[in-house]
């Protein structure tokens, strides 16, 4: 079971989601918080696998969320669940840990998909939101070169797979790939698996 809280300071939204996250057989909704502050406590409390986020909070804001609970639910993945699609808001919170980020027009089927992808280990982008990210790093210096090893990993990393599968896939150990991940982040110039499959796509780095 995936163990997923919603925060969402609209109660109507806020209820809507935990409702519709029950009827899936694979999820378990374990909480919601309808501030910033309410949140991080439920987080430590319950450490949920994936956390719904919006990013306007009263008290503290999505993310300062992420950026509180990083070290008290190090497993914990955030899929942000916004009406915010500017570089103001988007690239401050994938820099703060956000493995997804989603629109509020996105369909049930949309945000059921990027919860499993997530829990999984990928990361989930809406197209126009990855579309601003490809925008913003298309002028930014180009990365150092990358091993082969690295861009078979980076391969693996824009089809969704976890660290576990790509580990299986490559007959390496998991310790190993969370290395080659960690140096792909670094010559990228990346913080997170969105942002690295962005540049990948966008700089032709992998088909």
């Amino acid at each position: 079971m995936i163990r997923v809280l919603v925060v969402d300071d609209h109660p109507v939204v806020r209820h809507g989601l935990m409702a519709m996250l029950g009827w899936e057989q694979d999820f378990e909704p374990v909480g919601d918080a309808a501030d910033g502050q309410q949140a991080v406590n439920l987080i430590e409390q319950q450490q949920p696998d994936v956390v719904l986020l919006d990013l306007r909070l009263p008290q503290l804001s999505g993310i300062e969320v992420m950026r509180h609970t990083r070290s008290s639910a190090p497993n914990t993945r955030f899929l942000v669940l916004t009406t915010y699609d500017t570089d103001e808001y988007i690239g401050p919170a994938l820099n703060a840990g956000a493995a997804g980020y989603l629109l509020k027009d996105a369909s049930p089927e949309e945000v059921f998909r990027a919860i499993r992808s997530i829990y999984e280990g990928g990361a989930a982008l809406q197209s126009g939101i990855a579309a601003r990210v490809l925008k913003r790093l298309a002028t930014e210096p180009a990365e150092d070169e990358l091993s082969q090893r690295e861009l078979d990993v980076l391969q693996l990393l824009v089809r969704g797979e976890s660290n576990k599968a790509i580990a299986l896939n490559l007959n390496i150990s998991e310790n190993t790939i969370k290395s080659h991940v960690s140096h792909i982040f670094s010559k990228l110039d990346v913080r997170s698996r969105a942002e690295a499959v962005a540049v990948a796509l966008q700089r032709g780095l992998v088909k």
